[in-house]
């Protein structure tokens, strides 16, 4: 009996997810729903099941057309993910096709349809997911001072807007990086920035140099490895994390793009990582 019961114990203390579940199930581990992007198309309520039964809590949408989220109104994509115990804090939204100053106002409009229907849906914040690329810094300077117009628009109606990095942003302009360029050039008070950790490595610099560097700054990451979350060995999630935490992060959301397995199993053994380490609150 009593070999028998340090053999129980040594396999639960094997597993800090069996050996402290409780710690586990407090974390508020997101998702980026563009994960799941092929699943989703045809299947909304069962994948979104699925995520809730691994044990996300919150979420970060990737689908906006013409006032519908995921094929839903607002309110109704709120109940849904409501009801499976999760919240829909942040989303990506493209904005207008192309901009200019000419198609300003039209923008502005779009925005504000946009901010009111994320508030809707209990989003605090929205973000662009890319744009294209300027050749000079004088047409960054023109976005900056569209991120900013925008983000009073946003901020209005409660809502925080930003940016998703990838690589790209990291090449020089004039000798300047874009990404330095956007942080310097933006009112903190209106524009954050989505830092996708995995991009901005393979864009050649460190994201722990980048959370030091702009504290405050990121209250969002996007949390994303080669493929699923730690098995890459490529990337150092443990100083990832305690530097965000240092600069004031206040979500992060799990991104798989490239799978070893189906969708929904990369999606789970990313959450069971970031659930049984340590350095994750």
């Amino acid at each position: 009996m009593k070999t028998t019961l340090l053999s129980l114990a040594g396999a639960l203390g094997s597993s800090s997810l069996l050996a402290n579940p409780l710690t586990a199930k407090s974390k508020r581990i997101g998702l980026q729903l563009y994960s799941l992007r092929n699943d989703i198309k045809d299947n909304v309520a069962g994948v979104l099941e699925s995520v809730a039964k691994i044990g996300y809590k919150t979420l970060e949408a990737a689908n906006y057309d013409n006032g519908k989220i995921y094929g839903m109104s607002p309110s109704d994509f709120k109940s849904t993910v409501g009801d499976l115990g999760m919240e829909m804090t942040s989303a990506h939204v493209g904005g207008p096709r192309g901009y200019s100053k000419e198609t300003h106002a039209e923008a502005m409009d779009w925005w504000k349809k946009a901010a009111e229907d994320h508030a809707e849906a209990g989003a605090k914040y929205l973000i662009k997911p890319s744009m294209p690329i300027p050749t000079t810094l004088g047409e960054l300077r023109m976005w900056c001072d569209y991120y900013n117009q925008v983000g009073e628009v946003t901020k209005a109606r409660g809502l925080m807007f930003g940016f998703h990095n990838h690589s790209r942003e990291f090449e020089k302009i004039e000798g300047e990086i874009m990404f330095d360029f956007m942080l310097k050039n933006t009112d903190p008070q209106l524009f954050c920035m989505e830092l996708d950790v995995y991009w901005c490595q393979e864009g050649g610099y460190n994201p722990v140099d980048y959370l030091k560097k702009y504290k405050g700054r990121f209250p969002l990451l996007h949390i994303k490895d080669e493929k699923e979350i730690g098995q890459s060995g490529k990337m150092d999630f443990k100083a990832i994390f305690k530097a965000a935490y240092a600069q004031g992060m206040k979500e992060y959301f799990v991104e798989v793009e490239r799978y070893n397995h189906p969708p929904i199993e990369s999606v789970r053994q990313s959450y069971e990582f970031l659930a049984k380490a340590s350095f994750v609150k």
